[in-house]
């Protein structure tokens, strides 16, 4: 009996590690930050506004904000975590700012 008690524990908790684990990887997926930016950032400006010696974004900070001004701007309506995403693809993409 208590075999059984112990399989049917090591069973559920099983399921629900890959439930989380499963749930974790949809969230991430969910952000396509490569469709955003070229649906929204590119209607705007071409990358030259990343790559001009004269930028203005100087860090990880002002780039996040400037993100923030542009979906607020155009009224996006992004999400945190939309935001976030965009971000991180032009500091990888472009910046190149320590996190």
């Amino acid at each position: 009996m208590e075999n059984l008690m112990i399989q049917r524990f090591l069973l559920n908790l099983t399921a629900a590690s890959l439930i989380t684990i499963g749930m974790h990887a949809q969230a991430e997926d969910a952000v396509d930050a490569q469709a955003l930016f070229d649906q929204n950032c590119t209607s705007c400006h071409g990358s030259e506004v990343y790559t001009r010696d004269d930028r203005r974004i100087d860090s990880l900070d002002a780039l996040h904000g400037q993100v923030r001004m542009c979906e607020q701007n155009l009224n996006l309506t992004w999400f945190d975590d939309q935001v976030d995403a965009v971000t991180a693809l032009l500091n990888r993409e472009y910046y190149k700012f320590e996190p």
